[in-house]
């Protein structure tokens, strides 16, 4: 049996792997990682096979114990109280955690968030800050209460947001930066004596569940705008546009923040790129896809699917990502 505090990690999202890491390393040295609380295999792909999640099936592959409930419940309760757990460590676990499985651990349970909070609490606060055009973005420690994500915060890592970042490469990010954030707060965490500071109330934003909808584009939009949204939206749910009675996905894209004096939506250039107006600038599309086709570069789309200068293309005014 080994003596050191012991801790258990809720996470079912890839974003978790790089603190997981950390704990059966470095971090080995100061707890014991006695097991990983993760999402049930869900039916995935063309064959609708049972697949794990990358959390659980990194579990299995290193032999850390492995507990996928249906839902948190009052056995994983008597379980953290028999092993005596001192901490539980959580981030993108998809649950909601009652606070009897709160109060299990000695000194309860800990979130890793990816925002800055208390701006964008919620279910997608990293697509939605990149979405937002955001430059800096960041992982918060904090304390789990009933209401989402309204804890106190312990201590933030900031990341920076680099122009060329999509919703992938920032989540990428926002993972390595929980290693840092944890090896400064792991002793107080694992003591009991982290301080949480409680979150500015007049300045929470929340933001909401993404939904295929949300690729719909908006050329009412600024075309930096319409950028961004895209590069948050890789690869789901993407962007598309409407054209007559097809709808045209939309791969690569740049800006021209060049003035353009039409209405949004009009198509201004075709030729190696597709440029068409926005309220602000111009967004080119350099590959589209059509139903049931594959991705592809505009010059070759066009030979099969002509779209003419001056036409205009309709816009889709969706929800807003932010509350």
């Amino acid at each position: 049996m080994s003596e050191l505090p012991k801790v258990v990690f809720f996470g079912s999202d890839a974003i978790c792997l790089p603190v997981l890491n950390y704990l059966i390393g470095e971090g080995a040295s100061a707890c014991d990682l006695c097991a990983v609380i993760s999402q049930p295999d869900r039916r995935q792909g063309r064959g609708k096979q049972l697949q794990p999640n990358p959390i659980a099936a990194w579990a299995t592959e290193r032999g850390v114990q492995l507990l996928q409930p249906d839902k948190p419940d009052e056995d994983l309760v008597e379980w953290m109280l028999a092993e005596q757990v001192v901490v539980a460590l959580v981030m993108a676990y998809g649950h909601f955690l009652p606070k009897k499985l709160r109060e299990a651990p000695v000194y309860g349970m800990v979130n890793f968030h990816g925002s800055i909070l208390p701006k964008y609490r919620g279910a997608s606060p990293v697509e939605t800050a990149l979405a937002i055009g955001e430059t800096e973005t960041g992982v918060c420690l904090m304390e789990i209460v009933r209401e989402m994500d309204a804890g106190g915060v312990a201590d933030v890592e900031k990341v920076r947001i680099d122009p060329a970042d999509t919703g992938p490469s920032l989540r990428v990010k926002l993972g390595e930066a929980v290693v840092p954030l944890l090896r400064r707060n792991l002793e107080a965490t694992l003591s009991g004596r982290l301080h949480f500071k409680a979150q500015n109330v007049d300045e929470v934003t929340q933001c909401r569940k993404l939904s295929k909808e949300d690729a719909a584009l908006d050329f009412h939009q600024s075309a930096q705008a319409i950028y961004d949204r895209l590069r948050a939206f890789t690869p789901w749910p993407g962007g598309y546009f409407d054209h007559a009675e097809t709808r045209i996905k939309v791969g690569a894209a740049t800006v021209d923040l060049g003035a353009v004096e039409l209405l949004p939506g009009t198509v201004v250039e075709v030729g190696e790129s597709l440029k068409i107006s926005t309220r602000e600038g111009a967004i080119c599309f350099h590959q589209l896809q059509r139903p049931g086709g594959r991705m592809m570069a505009v010059s070759d789309f066009m030979r099969g699917y002509p779209i003419v200068v001056g036409e205009v293309i309709a816009s889709v005014q969706g929800e807003p990502l932010v509350d």
